[in-house]
């Protein structure tokens, strides 16, 4: 019952490994679309070296770069707006709408 007086409920153990789950599945998709997207972007389809070169390199490492800040961008962005409606929605009047 602490949930009531503000406190976070607690989570069971299959609640635990699903969101771990849930999160390893994430981290998992994120990595993916990172790996196609980066990939496509700055190694050509025709590989000539066994090793990337110099500019194969760089831009990888700025595509990467750039996907972090983006989704951490996105993130925050989403974590606002989440925190908006939830903090609206009490501060129009609750539940009793006083």
């Amino acid at each position: 019952m602490s949930f009531l007086f503000g406190g976070k409920p607690q989570l069971s153990s299959a609640e635990k490994i699903d969101a771990a789950l849930t999160e390893v599945e994430m981290v998992s998709d994120m990595f993916n679309r990172l790996s196609q997207s980066c990939l496509k972007k700055c190694i050509p389809a025709d590989y000539r070296e066994g090793d990337l070169n110099k500019g194969e390199s760089v831009c990888l490492d700025r595509c990467v770069a750039k996907f972090f800040e983006v989704n951490v961008k996105v993130s925050e962005k989403m974590q606002g707006e989440a925190a908006m409606r939830q903090g609206g929605g009490a501060g129009a009047g609750g539940m009793f709408g006083m």
